[in-house]
């Protein structure tokens, strides 16, 4: 066959299989419940929404990207041919038209090689312009042709601009990505990526893989992906819908532990050991402080007699609870249901020994007495997380004995309260680290949300008590945790790897490097890799597939700088120092040039991104303001080198850098020559 007659052929195909999806659409709309009670059409609604919400096409998404021809076998002397997409579409006989990305079937498009062709004699890809079908290229693994990242079509696809949210990568997943989006649901990981590795679209992807291998696992208990910021919730937002996955909670650390309100400003090192993880043990030894040790027995009433608990008995009772709670059994408010009903089966034995027959609502009312209520208020009163930590701000007294060792006097002396104590809990002006506090002792109450899965990104800067606060969510299963330790700058950040998983509650999730970087340009990888012995010696540096003769450039004004890159087309961030924000807008305002800020919607072609919001984000051009600016303003040396680190590396085919300041002499200084490292303790 000709190439144009291959293109028609695949054309009549990409058509047939849109007309498909309709008819699965208007069958799903279809769908009634033909008189089922109320709450079964609820159900059936809320399934036949979510299913046609599935089904919902996406314009700039041809309905494939990819097919394989199989081997000839006996029931298919010709080889089977699937062309592979983001979703199932099948035809009127049940029949597959597109395989989903995610089937079993599809892997070998990911995966097979000429060294292990998995069945495979030819790989196709595809090119589209405006949903038509444009172009194809062909790798013939039964000859021995195998493009990898020489494809032209691949290359494409992971160059091509954009501008708004992320994308999708289902196109293009490299064999390595794709080892690790299938790895099964009882594997925790950790993927190290380095800059434009695509170890966010990893963690995604294998998200949506999860709840397509597993749906009866977790669809009903779900997955949670925890971001770095609402900006960059808001830019990863629409890559799961785009993949059919509309189920999954996707939120931000912050939010996750926002019992309270954060007002409050607080010192740096405040903020560090409030973040520490030996305040665990202090909070922990401040719930348990509230135990008291019963001295009298308990009588309940029953009706117009009264029946006595001799305090032994009473005293086994709250010690069983206790070790319940210390094994972490039970939570605070279990627990003193535990103990109420402990109370109530005792006076329900003493009525059976004298020949009663107490009922069950008997026993229960007994359980919700004023005699049992009132001693169980006694010795395991009800708490308030706001005022446990109010307590250990404001009473040195306290705070001293629930500390036992961790806490030295210096670090109590750190951790009191500033200013004149709040008149009540309610009236408390909580931090940003408090809530984290508040978010672990309500843990300790109560139970939280469990998920079955959840994706961790920029996890290299959360604390010891923001990873529990994470693990809390996910007790029993297991989790995908996302970051470069290079990339971390927040203060109180670990900087290892097998530190963070202990504290995240899987120190023994595996550890996988991603060093290949199909986004950044080499040429700024290889200055950027300069930084890595003063910041992160043992991270191994990253290379890169692509080049770029203007890749990397350098000018000494801003506004020529974006209007060179307004001349190509895609995204473009004005990444500055964050004391310069408001004047590079106003500057490139003067300059005629229309900016928005990161705070705003996406979608517009230049966005002015502070350097501390700039994490996790990608722009087809870059234009970096004034580096030693951002380095300068972190505390340390180190922290400014790691900020410039993230913001070196947001660029996705170009970084213009304006400075007027010389450069950072880290940046300037060539780069010694270093096996790579063994990852990453």
């Amino acid at each position: 066959m000709t190439a144009d007659s291959i293109l028609a052929t695949e054309q009549a195909h990409l058509l047939q299989s849109l007309a498909c999806l309709d008819e699965m659409r208007d069958a799903a709309e279809r769908i009634a419940d033909y008189g089922v009670d109320a709450l079964a059409s609820e159900g059936l609604g809320r399934m036949r929404a979510a299913r046609i919400q599935h089904l919902a096409a996406d314009a700039s998404a041809p309905p494939f990207f990819g097919r394989t021809d199989r081997e000839a076998e006996a029931e298919h002397p010709s080889g089977e041919v699937f062309h592979i997409g983001r979703r199932h579409i099948r035809d009127d006989s049940g029949d597959p038209m597109v395989v989903d990305w995610r089937a079993p079937i599809a892997r070998p498009f990911y995966r097979a090689s000429t060294v292990d062709r998995q069945g495979v004699r030819l790989r196709r890809r595809f090119g589209f312009a405006d949903g038509r079908l444009t172009s194809f290229e062909d790798e013939r693994l039964d000859a021995g042709e195998e493009l990898g990242l020489a494809s032209d079509l691949l290359r494409e696809e992971i160059e091509r601009p954009r501008v708004g949210p992320m994308r999708d990568i289902v196109a293009t997943i490299q064999p390595d990505q794709d080892e690790l989006v299938r790895a099964d649901l009882d594997t925790s990981l950790c993927i190290q990526g380095a800059p434009g590795t695509g170890k966010t679209a990893v963690g995604l992807h294998r998200a949506a893989y999860l709840l397509y291998s597993y749906p009866e696992r977790l669809r009903r208990s779900g997955v949670l992906v925890v971001g770095p910021n609402s900006a960059f919730l808001r830019y990863i937002a629409q890559v799961l819908p785009a993949l059919g996955e509309n189920g999954i909670q996707q939120t931000t650390v912050d939010q996750l532990v926002a019992h309270v309100p954060a007002t409050r400003q607080e010192p740096v090192e405040v903020a560090v050991l409030k973040g520490d993880a030996r305040m665990a043990d202090l909070l922990r030894r401040a719930v348990f402080s509230y135990i008291a040790k019963p001295v009298d027995d308990v009588v309940p009433i029953v009706g117009t007699r009264r029946y006595r608990i001799p305090v032994e008995r009473v005293r086994r009772y709250v010690d069983d609870a206790r070790r319940s709670l210390a094994a972490g059994e039970l939570r605070w408010d279990s627990a003193r249901e535990r103990l109420r009903n402990l109370l109530a089966q005792d006076v329900r034995r003493q009525r059976e020994d004298v020949g009663g027959a107490p009922s069950d609502s008997e026993t229960r009312k007994v359980a919700r007495s004023q005699q049992v209520r009132e001693f169980v208020d006694s010795v395991w009163p009800a708490l308030d997380p706001r005022a446990v930590l109010v307590r250990l701000y404001t009473d040195p007294a306290f705070a001293r004995r629930c500390t036992g060792t961790s806490l030295t006097d210096e670090e109590l002396a750190l951790l009191a309260w500033t200013g004149a104590p709040p008149r009540t809990p309610r009236l408390a002006k909580f931090s940003a680290a408090d809530q984290v506090l508040v978010d672990e002792l309500t843990g300790l109450l109560s139970s939280n949300d469990a998920y079955v899965h959840v994706v961790v990104d920029e996890a290299q800067d959360l604390s010891p008590m923001q990873c529990r606060a994470v693990a809390r969510r996910c007790p029993l299963g297991s989790i995908t945790v996302l970051g470069d330790v290079a990339q971390a700058t927040a203060p109180w950040a670990a900087g290892s790897w097998p530190v963070t998983l202990t504290h995240l509650g899987q120190p023994h999730a595996v550890v996988r490097p991603l060093t290949i970087g199909y986004r950044v340009p080499g040429e700024v990888l290889e200055v950027a890799n300069r930084l890595l012995a003063h910041i992160a010696p043992n991270v191994p540096p990253a290379s890169s597939v692509r080049a770029g003769g203007d890749a990397l450039t350098y000018s000494t004004d801003v506004a020529t700088a974006v209007r060179r890159c307004l001349a190509v087309a895609g995204s473009i961030a004005v990444i500055v120092p964050d004391a310069r924000a408001d004047a590079v807008l106003g500057e490139l305002a003067s300059a005629g040039i229309e900016a928005a800020t990161l705070a705003e919607e996406l979608g517009h072609r230049v966005t002015v991104v502070p350097a501390t919001a700039a994490k996790g984000l990608e722009y087809d051009s870059v234009v970096l303001v004034e580096p030693a600016e951002i380095v300068a303003a972190e505390p340390t040396r180190v922290g400014g080198l790691r900020r410039l680190y993230v913001a070196w590396t947001r660029a996705v085919s170009r970084l213009a850098v304006v400075h007027q300041q010389p450069l950072p002499e880290e940046l300037t200084e060539p780069m010694e020559h270093r096996e790579p490292a063994g990852l990453i303790g």
